[in-house]
């Protein structure tokens, strides 16, 4: 039986106030709490006591941030490697990557049942990432091929009553296409979030204007809008140059400065400069006021979107209501004071 979902007809982050979403899961959970994640699957904990409260004590953190400044709050869901090729590496089979990422969107209903307020609406979004390495684009598929690979996962997101369904990590345009394909046909919002090297090019050497044009041109317009992640501001603001940029409305960064090659090859987790990369994230958006959705990818932390709600939240125009209610600014060497 198919749970109604809330925001489905209507996403209210795309209007001119801020929302926030976490950072990096994979890396907090693993560096930070801990956890063996084999394969950077993050979702596999949803299946004991001890896992389910970590996932949502790692929540939490950040639901507390949009909290304290009155912003809104995306949920994304620990699925990022919870489609049947990924999730059949750890004995998954079809009905048990339908059960597990239904799951996870119950997780976040909960949450958002206990936590959402009308200053604070709270979007569920199931996350799809792709179907190799995040950082290779690997063998590619066809936007068909893509489709139909990711159908399984969306069809689930859509069942569970997920608001949206966000497309982490693409490589390359066929699979963003695809799966912005798939929502469609599964009548999901979609967001494609785009990563990039160090030159803010694509794996496959594409330039970020020539993607977001071509999974356009493949879609008719399909994704409600674009991000960037898992790539730092350093490597891809430059390039952010053109009417094309309109279409990104969202930023999950990475916290260090490091390639790709270095990041994977690299025994420890650089977390960089949390306050820095708020001050980078808060250039972002005033060169670019319609990018509202903010957060990070590897090796950030609840410190890291503290500091980059701090930088940006007098930047984005907010409600009457949050202002009349005398929020001043904080300065940025306060950050983490919170927690």
């Amino acid at each position: 039986m198919s749970v109604p979902a809330k925001y489905r007809r209507r996403l209210p982050q795309v209007a001119d106030r801020l929302f926030l979403t976490d950072g990096g899961i994979e890396t907090c959970l693993l560096f930070h709490d801990g956890f063996e994640l084999p394969h950077f699957a993050a979702f596999h904990l949803i299946h004991d006591a001890r896992g389910r409260q970590a996932l949502t004590r790692y929540y939490e953190r950040f639901i507390a941030i949009a909290k304290a400044d009155g912003l809104g709050f995306v949920l994304e869901s620990p699925t990022w490697r919870a489609s049947a090729e990924w999730g059949g590496k750890l004995g998954y089979d079809g009905s048990d990557i339908v059960a597990v990422n239904q799951a996870s969107i119950r997780l976040l209903l909960d949450l958002r049942t206990r936590h959402e307020s009308t200053e604070m609406p709270m979007v569920v979004s199931g996350c799809v990432g792709p179907r190799g390495d995040g950082y290779d684009p690997g063998q590619l598929m066809s936007v068909d091929q893509a489709a139909d690979y990711h159908r399984l996962q969306i069809e689930a997101f859509a069942e569970a009553g997920a608001d949206m369904v966000t497309a982490m990590t693409m490589t390359n345009v066929p699979e963003a296409a695809g799966i912005a394909t798939a929502a469609k046909r599964a009548a999901m919002p979609v967001v494609v979030a785009f990563t990039v090297a160090v030159d803010g090019r694509l794996p496959t050497g594409q330039t970020l204007a020539d993607a977001i044009g071509a999974v356009d041109a493949m879609t008719d317009g399909a994704p409600s809008y674009y991000m960037i992640n898992c790539a730092h501001p350093a490597h891809f603001s430059d390039v952010l140059d053109g009417p094309w940029v309109r279409r990104i409305r969202g930023l999950r960064a990475n916290a260090s400065q490091r390639s790709h090659h270095e990041l994977d090859e690299s025994p420890s987790l650089d977390t960089g400069n949390p306050v820095e990369l708020g001050r980078q994230y808060r250039d972002l958006v005033r060169r670019h006021p319609q990018i509202n959705v903010l957060g990070g990818c590897c090796g950030t932390d609840h410190r890291h979107i503290e500091c980059i709600a701090l930088a940006c939240r007098d930047v984005v125009e907010f409600p009457p209501w949050r202002r009349k209610a005398g929020f001043g600014k904080v300065g940025l060497e306060h950050a983490g004071s919170r927690f």
